[in-house]
């Protein structure tokens, strides 16, 4: 089925979302919403309350965290899910932190990722690792190699093909060009880029405001927990509040 030929719905509608720690409010009344084949970006500074957004569409906030609105993927509100239902209807989250397995190989890495599917029995499954390799051929050089011996960008090309394998409608991004030389940025971005033509919905968090805008569609920005602007990636690019607080020169530079 092309991406054309589906619903017209967003995948992800999130509407007047909230979240806190304890008293402590990290997001006010977020509406964000992601349509299939896209890439929507959310930029922000640090503390801003971006991955406190991932971890409530995942529904993974720590005990002490609460969230209130909602949260609608493909058309169901999905707010009393466990984070294990989410993920198996198709939601992806790539953490900042990568979490891959380091004594494992770069192949059962990405085999894990399937496994899902696999349990379940669904067709096709296996096939997929070959579409991951040939986004990141790096990794089909390296199948055999431990990933813990990985450089940083090979790890973020993991993480991303991992997910990738469990064929998700919705795939999260959480900083991925944290630590990463300018270049590998650059590469990281270019794979990003193209998982648009996949049907996928791509939400991209980043602190790398000139990276994401050059590759999303739409943006939005957060600042102390709201959302302060939005708009086309292009547009939000020429905005002077945005080229001041985020693309002005040596922003965003520190991480790489």
């Amino acid at each position: 089925m092309t991406a054309h030929s589906m619903p017209r719905h967003p995948v992800l509608q999130v509407t007047d979302l909230s979240a806190r720690y304890g008293k402590v409010t990290a997001l006010s009344g977020a509406n964000i919403a992601v349509t299939r084949g896209s890439i929507v970006t959310v930029i922000g500074g640090n503390g801003a309350g971006k991955s406190t957004l991932l971890n409530s569409i995942m529904g993974a906030l720590p005990a002490t965290g609460s969230s209130a609105g909602s949260v609608q993927y493909l058309g169901s509100d999905i707010g009393s899910w466990q984070v294990e239902r989410r993920v198996s209807n198709g939601i992806s989250l790539v953490p900042e932190r990568r979490e891959l397995f380091g004594s494992m190989s770069v192949e059962d890495n990405l085999l894990l990722g399937g496994f899902r599917l696999y349990r379940a029995g669904k067709h096709g499954w296996r096939e997929t690792i070959e579409e991951v390799y040939d986004l990141f051929p790096r990794l089909r050089e390296r199948r055999a190699q431990q990933a813990g011996t990985l450089s940083g960008g090979e790890r973020q090309m993991l993480a991303v093909g991992r997910a990738l394998m469990a064929q998700p409608q919705l795939l999260m991004l959480d900083e991925p060009s944290l630590g990463l030389a300018p270049r590998i940025v650059r590469e990281i971005f270019q794979i990003i880029s193209r998982l648009r033509s996949t049907g996928v919905a791509i939400l991209l968090v980043e602190q790398n405001a000139r990276a994401a805008l050059q590759v999303a569609d739409y943006g939005y920005v957060l600042e102390t927990g709201e959302v302060v602007l939005e708009g086309k990636a292009k547009e939000l690019t020429g905005n002077p509040r945005v080229i001041e607080s985020y693309l002005g020169l040596g922003h965003g530079k520190k991480e790489d």
